[in-house]
């Protein structure tokens, strides 16, 4: 029963209260019953449609995050040169903050940051990253990169240490050279915890960029570095609108449940071939 008032309380409710707001238009304070009117101007409205764009451009970091991932915690496994100090320097960035990542990167691609001290130095012009979507992009889903392949890196290596070291052994005997053994003995036995990151990568791009893009761009220029997150953010708070944010939340809620599915089914079908 505790369990059960835990779960009801802290997940089942707000759910649900979420989505009673989402049929209202609603400030926080008053509430006018408007059904799914909220949902259908969402969907009308071009500026979500922009906002779902861009998230899908920073989807461009889940696919980096695990090739990063994967060779680090493979070299890790065959414990290169200074191994133990890189498996801890990998998995600093992870403990720091989204915000404070933010700011880290704010000011590295700032327009006096270090960045355009090197191009100043090596004779390019300076170059203001946050004034432009692209160049905004970029430095965005190189700080997702950057403080997210640590765990991912460690998930894998732990799916490395799982497998039985006399796997590689054999291959190795049969004459099998590094690649060979990567492609035919590492990446199908690292199904499941690929798997695995690539659901928590994408899920983690719909859902949590919030704090990399209030620090770093404010969703500007524009609304052009704008995400899903920070739309229901700039809706429900910044424009009074909870109606809105609750109907984008819960459409949101949905489109990663809906992904969550389809990414397991593509890995069950991988696996059954």
């Amino acid at each position: 029963m505790p369990a059960v008032l835990l779960v009801g309380g802290f997940m089942l409710y707000p759910v649900g209260y979420a989505l009673w707001i989402s049929l209202n238009r609603s400030d926080g304070v008053t509430f006018e019953w408007v059904g799914l009117q909220n949902y259908t101007d969402l969907l009308a409205n071009p500026v979500l449609h922009q906002v779902f764009l861009t998230n899908l451009v920073m989807l461009i970091s889940v696919p980096l995050v695990i090739i990063t991932s994967l060779i680090c915690s493979v070299l890790l496994y065959e414990r290169c040169w200074g191994w133990r100090l890189f498996r801890v320097l990998y998995f600093v960035p992870n403990v720091l903050s989204t915000a404070v990542v933010g700011l880290i990167f704010r000011n590295v691609f700032g327009y006096s940051g270090p960045v355009n001290a090197v191009l100043t130095a090596s004779g390019l012009p300076r170059i203001d990253f946050f004034s432009s979507a692209g160049t905004a992009i970029f430095v965005i889903i190189l700080a997702l990169v950057w403080s997210g392949f640590g765990y991912q890196n460690l998930i894998l290596l732990s799916g490395l240490s799982a497998i039985n070291p006399e796997i590689f052994e054999a291959a190795s005997i049969d004459g099998a050279g590094w690649w060979r053994r990567l492609f035919a003995v590492t990446l199908p036995n690292l199904r499941g915890p690929l798997a695995l990151v690539s659901i928590l990568n994408v899920l983690y791009t719909f859902t949590s960029l919030f704090g990399f893009i209030f620090v770093m761009t404010a969703g500007g220029p524009g609304y052009d570095t704008t995400t899903l997150d920070y739309f229901i953010y700039s809706l429900a708070f910044s424009s009074g609108n909870m109606g809105e944010g609750a109907a984008l939340a819960v459409m949101v809620f949905v489109l990663i449940g809906g992904l969550t599915v389809l990414q397991l089914r593509m890995f069950k079908v991988a696996e059954e071939s």
